[in-house]
């Protein structure tokens, strides 16, 4: 038609059943990311393990929660782990490190010098999680101390993806247990209503995927990350 300017071509369309389909779908996944991704994330599943393990990077009050944790169960010994605390370019010793911050914190909430052992790491890269376990997992190796099982202790939106990349650090062998400590600044019920809120469940599930599938450890990286852990383990104590 109009000199061969317009052509009419045939084209496939929803009927109302596909229109329904896509509409159930949309409303599952909305209902899902809104009522489940939070739950799904902050889990808490203890294992029977002897040994907890704070990461040093997280706020006070999950500090202050793991302290209570450590002295109301049965554990025996509490780890920090962590890397160069950010803000200072780098690696300087192991006591500008995360682990040596939370080291502190629980020592100030109550817990002796012989009840905690920091394990620095000197990574500050994108695998910072998996850096401190395989740290951890060393640090057991170089002191001769069998662990068949530890307790993570971590911010609650970050335990799934914590205790699967301990999990990947340390094989099969030991169970790996997680305990997420909640933010007390938003309610976890309502976490879309607090910038906060959508902020930290946004990043999560974004990390999680990346762990959860994209994430193999090559042996360089373990390579890397045993060289790390045996200079770590001739620090000094605290």
């Amino acid at each position: 038609m109009i000199w061969g300017l317009v052509t009419r071509r045939e084209r496939w369309g929803l009927s109302w059943q596909g229109w329904l389909i896509l509409f159930l779908a949309v409303f599952l996944t909305f209902y899902l990311c809104l009522f489940r991704i939070y739950p799904f994330l902050a889990i808490t599943h203890r294992v029977n393990a002897s040994v907890l393990v704070v990461e040093g990077w997280i706020h006070e009050y999950a500090i202050r929660a793991a302290s209570d944790e450590f002295q109301n169960n049965h554990y025996e010994r509490i780890f920090t782990t962590g890397g160069p605390v950010e803000g200072n370019g780098g690696y300087i010793n192991d006591y500008q490190t995360s682990a040596s911050v939370g080291a502190d914190l629980l020592k100030k909430y109550g817990l002796t010098d012989r009840s905690v052992q920091m394990v620095p790491s000197r990574v500050m890269d994108r695998d910072r999680t998996y850096g401190s376990a395989i740290a951890l997992r060393n640090w057991f190796r170089d002191h001769n101390m069998t662990v068949s099982g530890i307790d993570v202790v971590t911010e609650s939106l970050h335990a799934r993806r914590t205790q699967l990349l301990y999990q990947k650090a340390f094989g099969r062998d030991t169970a790996v247990g997680v305990i997420g400590v909640p933010s007390p600044d938003y309610d976890p019920r309502r976490w879309w209503h607090y910038s906060d809120g959508v902020r930290e469940v946004l990043s999560e599930s974004i990390a999680y995927i990346y762990a959860r599938f994209l994430f193999f450890p090559s042996s360089s990286q373990q390579g890397n990350h045993v060289a790390e852990a045996a200079r770590n383990s001739r620090s000094p104590r605290q």
